[in-house]
């Protein structure tokens, strides 16, 4: 299998690495194209609605802040790392948001103070994982629910429901009366940008050996922690534009938006390939696993399945992305053992 394949890159030496690592995720990644052209197919045949241009503009607008948060999340687990705050990051911009827009002030600079209020959470969790050496998921857990109770230390449990018409239309409104939002297509703007970063610069490939070996990185000239810095300010940064997004589209700030978003966004990027240990992963990958979490959450929806199931299903895609990989490698290396047996 393809993503096997990934999985062995990093032991071999002989070949160029590079090379056979975009390979075998071009690989990985047309398997998931193909495996979301077939839910898109089964569900457009079974489930009622699913095909209409009407759920396409729905199902997109519901990935959108799922998609923008996996943008900078995937060059973060490529390095090793992990940030777990990013719904709550994007719940307390939220909440911010809707506390300077009645306090008077114009939307045009609630926005641009939301989206630094995000970079200043990331810069929060940068410094306790860069400065003072701490795990990533111990930092990002605790922020979790610290920027969640911030959250509703602002705005309680209320909600600010009187943003203009304009604005709020705007987030939802599509390409010439079509299915495609304009949000989807700033969406694709910033993964193009995230992309050539990633897979076109030598910070990505830097980005990658962090993730197979931080101290050689190190060794090797890397500053691994200035880059892992600039990445938690990035996500921190993307997740208050998702706030803004989510608040708009919904036409509400409440400290409780996108709460639990967080298992969706990291489910999302594991699909796409992304190793939790770091060191591989495209971008590509990341959306297709995002469209295609999308598309199944979309048609179980459709078929009035349970928000409960709906969460089970999440959480099992989640785990499966951990392990189907990890037992494949073990396969795949006990075969090769067996080969070698005369």
């Amino acid at each position: 299998m393809a993503r096997d394949t990934v999985d062995d890159v990093a032991g071999s030496s002989a070949e160029p690495a590079a090379g056979v690592l975009r390979s075998a995720l071009v690989r990985w990644d047309t398997a998931l194209l193909v495996v979301l052209a077939a839910v898109v197919v089964v569900a457009g045949v079974l489930v009622e609605g699913f095909a209409s241009g009407r759920n396409l503009q729905f199902l997109l607008l519901d990935v959108i802040a799922i998609a923008l948060i996996a943008l900078p999340l995937t060059l973060i687990v490529i390095t090793g790392e992990i940030d777990l705050s990013v719904a709550s990051t994007l719940g307390l911009c939220s909440a911010v948001m809707g506390h300077l827009w009645v306090a008077g002030l114009p939307l045009e600079l609630v926005v641009v103070l939301v989206i630094g209020l995000g970079a200043v959470l990331g810069a929060v969790n940068a410094v306790f994982v860069t400065k003072f050496a701490l795990p990533s998921l111990a930092v990002t857990i605790g922020t979790l629910a610290a920027y969640r109770g911030l959250a509703f230390v602002v705005l309680g449990d209320q909600a600010v429901a009187d943003f203009p018409f304009r604005w709020t239309d705007a987030a939802s409104s599509t390409v010439a009366d079509g299915a495609v939002p304009w949000a989807a297509v700033i969406t694709i703007v910033l993964a193009v940008v995230f992309g050539v970063v990633l897979h076109a610069t030598p910070f990505g490939r830097s980005l990658y050996a962090m993730g197979n070996n931080a101290e050689a990185a190190t060794f090797a000239g890397i500053r691994v922690a200035r880059a892992k810095f600039w990445l938690f300010v990035a996500s921190g940064a993307v997740a208050g534009l998702a706030g803004v997004y989510w608040t708009l589209r919904f036409a509400s700030a409440r400290a409780d938006n996108a709460a639990g978003l967080e298992l969706a966004v990291v489910a999302a990027v594991l699909l796409g390939g992304v190793s939790i240990f770091g060191g591989r992963g495209t971008l590509l990958g990341v959306l297709l696993g995002v469209l295609l979490l999308g598309a199944v959450r979309n048609a179980l929806q459709l078929a009035d399945v349970a928000a409960d199931t709906l969460n089970v299903v999440t959480g099992g895609l989640l785990i499966a992305s951990v392990v189907v990989p990890n037992v494949a490698t073990m396969a795949r290396a006990r075969w090769r053992r067996r080969s070698r047996t005369p």
